[in-house]
């Protein structure tokens, strides 16, 4: 398993971990691995790369560039549009393979570097193991007519936009929609689409200066949100987090409606319309138990898989699944696109109330979602705190006290240097208090000597 890449990509501070010398070091080395080994010989390897409106991104973009068509690849620069986009691009464009640059909804101090293959699909750990070894190579640099050319991707969010009106099963005229845009990659081209589709349209954090991102506003900031749909009696509201792969919702209550019933609506939609492959949605086992049960009623079986929309995809694939995402808002329509799509989601969400004419409360009532509290642990090692007998015993006791009324989850992160530590109950302060007990044990038995830290997620 690679130790450069994580759950994600390659992530962390933007002239700490994530440099110029690194991008162009990545870049080289990927274009060998992912452009190179796969084109005829005698001709270039193509590459998309675009990023999110962060400062760094700026330099970063100029650096992976750089590299890549010192290695021989021509380069297709997209500018500033979401990773879906990106990923869509990729495939419309039949390139070999596309850079994205973000830290998704990471502060803007952050950054990072994903990959992704022929066909706009995130990489495998294989790939991305071979990717960090060919790091250490000093392969030959091409001359002359070799080296790759770059280019502006000048329509690049004009095929995003069409692509995504194409999706559409109606349009969404008469709805009034708040957009949350995080002041990220998405603030011009999801305005655009949902007007283009019909809806009244109200946008909030779609100013970036390089630096706001994600600050106050997105998917990890909703009361802004929440107050904009009451104030503007809105049918729905609309967050994507800093690169747009994401989306969470707000009703026409002003209650949040996160990805777990955001894929159960839309599971519950595809199923009536026969469009649900294998009568099957695909999940990670972060999300709520309510939304087994909410499935289960339905009728509609549920495959778990680890935590990642990668690892989302990947399930969904092996069985030629149609939908599938995470509680956090990556929601994969297999249909029309490749990785989690905040935009896509947020328009399919709101085709379904229009098609429907249910309000967004009424479809979620789909589902029941179950009291969970996850702790963040920050200070421990994280390899300990997942192997430690102790920890595991705990974790062991509490599992048997919740039986079939709840469940824990203890897993280091992939993208963050702390442990996650999340359980369900059918009452709110029994899962406070058994995720409070689990979280002591981490920080007695994995503890290191930087002061550790706990942050609260209801």
């Amino acid at each position: 398993m690679s130790s450069l890449f994580g759950t994600d990509g390659v992530r962390g501070l933007a002239n700490g971990l994530i440099t110029a010398e690194l991008s162009v070091k990545l870049a080289q080395a990927a274009a060998v691995v992912l452009g190179h080994r796969n084109v005829p010989e005698g001709t270039r390897p193509k590459a998309v790369i675009a990023r999110d409106p962060r400062a760094s991104g700026e330099f970063i973009s100029a650096a992976m560039s750089a590299g890549l068509a010192s290695a021989g690849v021509d380069v297709f620069d997209a500018g500033v549009i979401p990773t879906p986009a990106a990923a869509y691009l990729v495939a419309d464009l039949s390139a070999d393979f596309g850079v994205m640059i973000s830290a998704s909804h990471n502060p803007a101090d952050d950054n990072g570097i994903k990959f992704l293959a022929f066909g706009g699909h995130k990489l495998s750990d294989a790939l991305e193991y071979q990717i960090e070894a060919e790091l250490a190579q000093l392969s030959p640099r091409p001359i002359g007519a070799g080296v790759g050319r770059i280019q502006r991707f000048a329509d690049a969010e004009d095929r995003y936009v069409a692509h995504l009106l194409t999706s559409l099963p109606c349009r969404i005229d008469g709805l009034t929609v708040v957009l949350d845009c995080a002041n990220g990659a998405a603030s011009t081209c999801s305005p655009r689409v949902f007007k283009d589709a019909g809806a009244h349209v109200i946008v909030i954090g779609a100013d970036p200066d390089g630096l706001n991102i994600n600050d106050g506003y997105g998917s990890t900031h909703l009361e802004k949100l929440q107050a904009a749909v009451m104030a503007h009696r809105a049918d729905l509201g609309i967050a994507h987090d800093g690169d747009a792969d994401r989306c969470l919702a707000v009703d026409n209550l002003g209650r949040i409606v996160d990805g777990d019933e955001i894929m159960a609506i839309m599971a519950v939609a595809l199923e009536s319309a026969g469009k649900l492959t294998g009568n099957t949605l695909v999940a990670t086992v972060m999300s709520n138990l309510g939304l087994k049960r909410g499935m289960e009623k339905a009728g509609i079986s549920v495959k778990e898989t680890a935590v990642g929309d990668r690892y989302v995809l990947e399930g969904m694939r092996e069985g030629s699944f149609s939908l599938g995402g995470e509680q956090s808002g990556h929601v994969i329509f297999a249909d029309f696109a490749t990785t989690g799509d905040g935009v896509l989601t947020g328009l399919q969400l709101a085709a379904e109330m229009s098609r429907s004419g249910k309000s967004l409360s009424e479809l979620a009532s789909v589902m029941t979602r179950m009291p969970q509290v996850l702790i963040n642990v920050k200070g421990v090692d994280k390899l300990r705190a997942a192997t430690d007998a102790i920890i595991q015993d705990t974790v062991r006791v509490a599992t048997a006290t919740l039986g079939d009324n709840g469940r824990v989850l203890l897993r280091p992160s992939g993208t963050e240097p702390v442990v996650r530590i999340m359980v369900e109950a059918a009452e709110l302060d029994v899962a406070q208090r058994i995720a409070e007990q689990i979280a002591d044990a981490v920080l007695l038995h994995a503890r290191v000597e930087k002061p550790l830290a706990l942050s609260v997620l209801a």
